[in-house]
Protein backbone atom coordinates (compact mmCIF):
# COMPACT_ATOMS: atom_id res chain seq x y z
CA UNK A 1 0.00 0.00 0.00
CA UNK A 2 1.61 3.15 -1.01
CA UNK A 3 1.58 6.45 0.66
CA UNK A 4 -1.97 7.54 -1.12
CA UNK A 5 -3.72 4.71 -0.28
CA UNK A 6 -2.64 4.78 3.20
CA UNK A 7 -3.98 8.29 3.54
CA UNK A 8 -7.45 7.74 1.66
CA UNK A 9 -7.87 5.18 4.08
CA UNK A 10 -6.72 7.61 6.94
CA UNK A 11 -9.43 10.07 5.80
CA UNK A 12 -12.25 6.95 5.51
CA UNK A 13 -11.40 6.12 8.67
CA UNK A 14 -11.80 9.33 10.37
CA UNK A 15 -15.21 10.01 8.34
CA UNK A 16 -16.21 6.92 9.83
CA UNK A 17 -16.14 8.22 13.54
CA UNK A 18 -16.89 11.20 12.72
CA UNK A 19 -20.15 9.75 11.52
CA UNK A 20 -20.48 7.09 14.27
CA UNK A 21 -20.42 9.95 16.82
CA UNK A 22 -22.71 12.01 14.82
CA UNK A 23 -25.23 9.47 15.08
CA UNK A 24 -24.41 8.91 18.66
CA UNK A 25 -25.87 12.61 19.20
CA UNK A 26 -28.32 12.24 17.28
CA UNK A 27 -29.43 9.36 19.23
CA UNK A 28 -29.09 10.92 22.48
CA UNK A 29 -30.74 14.59 20.87
CA UNK A 30 -33.52 12.73 19.67
CA UNK A 31 -34.14 11.31 23.64
CA UNK A 32 -33.72 14.75 24.96
CA UNK A 33 -30.64 15.12 26.03
CA UNK A 34 -30.14 18.89 25.72
CA UNK A 35 -26.01 18.55 25.71
CA UNK A 36 -26.04 16.37 22.59
CA UNK A 37 -28.57 19.18 20.53
CA UNK A 38 -26.17 21.98 21.75
CA UNK A 39 -22.91 20.49 20.19
CA UNK A 40 -25.03 19.04 17.29
CA UNK A 41 -26.09 22.77 16.41
CA UNK A 42 -22.25 24.05 17.48
CA UNK A 43 -20.70 21.54 15.40
CA UNK A 44 -22.73 22.51 12.27
CA UNK A 45 -23.35 26.19 12.79
CA UNK A 46 -20.52 28.02 10.95
CA UNK A 47 -20.92 25.71 8.26
CA UNK A 48 -24.87 26.52 7.74
CA UNK A 49 -24.37 30.23 8.49
CA UNK A 50 -21.34 30.26 5.63
CA UNK A 51 -23.43 28.15 3.41
CA UNK A 52 -26.75 30.66 3.62
CA UNK A 53 -24.65 33.57 3.66
CA UNK A 54 -22.73 32.21 0.43
CA UNK A 55 -26.57 32.37 -1.20
CA UNK A 56 -28.73 35.52 0.62
CA UNK A 57 -25.20 37.90 0.37
CA UNK A 58 -27.00 39.45 3.47
CA UNK A 59 -26.25 39.71 6.90
CA UNK A 60 -29.75 40.09 8.49
CA UNK A 61 -31.33 37.15 6.03
CA UNK A 62 -28.54 34.78 7.00
CA UNK A 63 -29.12 35.28 10.55
CA UNK A 64 -33.07 34.91 10.24
CA UNK A 65 -32.77 31.72 7.80
CA UNK A 66 -30.03 30.16 10.10
CA UNK A 67 -32.54 30.82 13.14
CA UNK A 68 -35.41 28.99 11.50
CA UNK A 69 -33.01 25.98 10.15
CA UNK A 70 -32.33 25.65 13.25
CA UNK A 71 -35.46 25.35 15.08
CA UNK A 72 -37.44 23.60 12.39
CA UNK A 73 -34.48 21.14 12.55
CA UNK A 74 -34.93 20.35 16.33
CA UNK A 75 -39.00 20.21 15.93
CA UNK A 76 -38.42 17.61 13.53
CA UNK A 77 -35.34 15.78 14.75
CA UNK A 78 -37.12 12.94 14.95
CA UNK A 79 -37.91 12.78 11.48
CA UNK A 80 -34.23 12.46 10.81
CA UNK A 81 -32.93 9.45 9.26
CA UNK A 82 -28.86 9.27 9.91
CA UNK A 83 -28.51 7.65 6.08
CA UNK A 84 -26.91 11.88 5.07
CA UNK A 85 -24.68 13.60 7.07
CA UNK A 86 -26.48 15.84 9.42
CA UNK A 87 -25.23 19.14 7.59
CA UNK A 88 -26.34 18.32 4.42
CA UNK A 89 -30.07 17.56 6.05
CA UNK A 90 -29.90 21.07 7.41
CA UNK A 91 -28.73 22.90 4.32
CA UNK A 92 -32.08 21.09 2.48
CA UNK A 93 -33.84 23.03 5.35
CA UNK A 94 -31.90 25.90 4.68
CA UNK A 95 -32.52 26.15 0.96
CA UNK A 96 -36.16 25.39 1.09
CA UNK A 97 -36.65 28.68 3.52
CA UNK A 98 -34.49 30.49 1.11
CA UNK A 99 -36.88 29.45 -1.88
CA UNK A 100 -40.07 30.12 -0.29
CA UNK A 101 -38.78 33.95 1.10
CA UNK A 102 -38.15 33.95 -2.38
CA UNK A 103 -41.44 33.31 -3.15
CA UNK A 104 -43.14 35.70 -0.70
CA UNK A 105 -41.12 38.69 -1.77
CA UNK A 106 -41.77 37.87 -5.20
CA UNK A 107 -38.44 37.64 -6.64
CA UNK A 108 -37.79 34.88 -8.12
CA UNK A 109 -36.69 34.09 -11.58
CA UNK A 110 -37.70 31.70 -14.39
CA UNK A 111 -35.17 29.07 -14.75
CA UNK A 112 -33.57 28.19 -18.30
CA UNK A 113 -33.01 24.40 -17.64
CA UNK A 114 -31.93 23.76 -21.64
CA UNK A 115 -28.29 25.31 -21.35
CA UNK A 116 -25.87 23.85 -23.58
CA UNK A 117 -22.39 24.54 -22.53
CA UNK A 118 -21.02 21.64 -24.09
CA UNK A 119 -17.62 23.14 -24.40
CA UNK A 120 -17.44 23.14 -20.34
CA UNK A 121 -13.99 22.97 -19.31
CA UNK A 122 -12.86 21.02 -15.98
CA UNK A 123 -9.69 22.27 -16.23
CA UNK A 124 -11.00 25.99 -17.08
CA UNK A 125 -13.65 25.96 -14.16
CA UNK A 126 -10.18 25.83 -11.72
CA UNK A 127 -8.71 28.11 -13.57
CA UNK A 128 -11.70 30.35 -13.59
CA UNK A 129 -12.29 29.59 -9.55
CA UNK A 130 -8.28 29.92 -8.38
CA UNK A 131 -7.98 33.18 -10.44
CA UNK A 132 -10.59 35.47 -8.88
CA UNK A 133 -11.17 36.56 -5.38
CA UNK A 134 -14.35 34.96 -3.64
CA UNK A 135 -16.07 38.16 -2.67
CA UNK A 136 -15.75 39.08 -7.06
CA UNK A 137 -17.54 35.47 -7.38
CA UNK A 138 -19.97 36.03 -5.04
CA UNK A 139 -21.13 39.26 -6.33
CA UNK A 140 -21.75 37.50 -9.66
CA UNK A 141 -23.49 34.99 -8.10
CA UNK A 142 -25.59 37.00 -6.33
CA UNK A 143 -27.25 38.35 -10.16
CA UNK A 144 -28.38 34.77 -10.39
CA UNK A 145 -31.47 32.95 -9.59
CA UNK A 146 -30.79 30.91 -6.04
CA UNK A 147 -30.92 27.67 -8.16
CA UNK A 148 -28.07 28.00 -9.71
CA UNK A 149 -26.18 30.06 -7.38
CA UNK A 150 -27.16 26.97 -4.46
CA UNK A 151 -25.41 24.36 -6.78
CA UNK A 152 -22.55 26.35 -7.80
CA UNK A 153 -21.66 27.29 -4.20
CA UNK A 154 -22.45 23.70 -2.73
CA UNK A 155 -20.12 22.09 -5.26
CA UNK A 156 -17.32 24.35 -5.03
CA UNK A 157 -17.16 25.42 -1.68
CA UNK A 158 -18.93 22.59 0.19
CA UNK A 159 -17.78 19.96 -2.17
CA UNK A 160 -20.57 18.27 -1.95
CA UNK A 161 -21.24 15.70 -4.99
CA UNK A 162 -23.89 15.76 -8.04
CA UNK A 163 -25.92 13.08 -6.39
CA UNK A 164 -26.21 14.77 -3.43
CA UNK A 165 -26.41 18.20 -4.91
CA UNK A 166 -29.31 16.62 -6.84
CA UNK A 167 -31.25 15.12 -3.40
CA UNK A 168 -30.98 19.10 -1.52
CA UNK A 169 -31.80 20.62 -4.54
CA UNK A 170 -34.99 17.97 -6.00
CA UNK A 171 -33.68 18.06 -9.62
CA UNK A 172 -31.96 15.09 -11.95
CA UNK A 173 -28.27 15.84 -11.85
CA UNK A 174 -28.52 16.17 -15.22
CA UNK A 175 -29.84 19.50 -14.15
CA UNK A 176 -27.18 19.92 -11.50
CA UNK A 177 -24.40 19.98 -14.46
CA UNK A 178 -26.34 22.44 -16.43
CA UNK A 179 -26.63 24.86 -13.86
CA UNK A 180 -22.75 24.54 -12.96
CA UNK A 181 -22.24 24.76 -16.65
CA UNK A 182 -24.20 28.00 -16.43
CA UNK A 183 -22.46 29.35 -13.36
CA UNK A 184 -19.67 29.04 -15.18
CA UNK A 185 -19.73 30.55 -18.43
CA UNK A 186 -21.26 33.72 -15.90
CA UNK A 187 -18.18 33.96 -14.32
CA UNK A 188 -16.42 33.71 -17.22
CA UNK A 189 -18.09 36.05 -18.99
CA UNK A 190 -17.71 38.38 -15.95
CA UNK A 191 -14.59 38.41 -15.61
CA UNK A 192 -12.32 37.08 -18.91
CA UNK A 193 -10.54 40.50 -19.05
CA UNK A 194 -9.26 40.27 -15.72
CA UNK A 195 -7.79 36.65 -16.18
CA UNK A 196 -6.10 37.67 -19.32
CA UNK A 197 -4.51 40.40 -17.61
CA UNK A 198 -3.41 38.42 -14.67
CA UNK A 199 -1.78 35.66 -17.19
CA UNK A 200 -0.15 38.36 -19.01
CA UNK A 201 1.35 39.62 -15.85
CA UNK A 202 2.33 36.27 -14.77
Amino acid sequence: MNEIQVEIENMNNKNDVHKETENKLIYAAKKGDKEAINIIIVNNYDLLKGYVFKLTGDIEDTKDIVQETLLRAMMNLNRFEPKAKFSTWLITIATNIYKDNLKIKKRSIPLEEDIGFNNYNESLEERVINSIRVKEILEILKSLPYEKRAVFILKHYYNYKYEEIADIMKCPVGTVRSRLHYCIHKIIESTSHKIIKKEKED
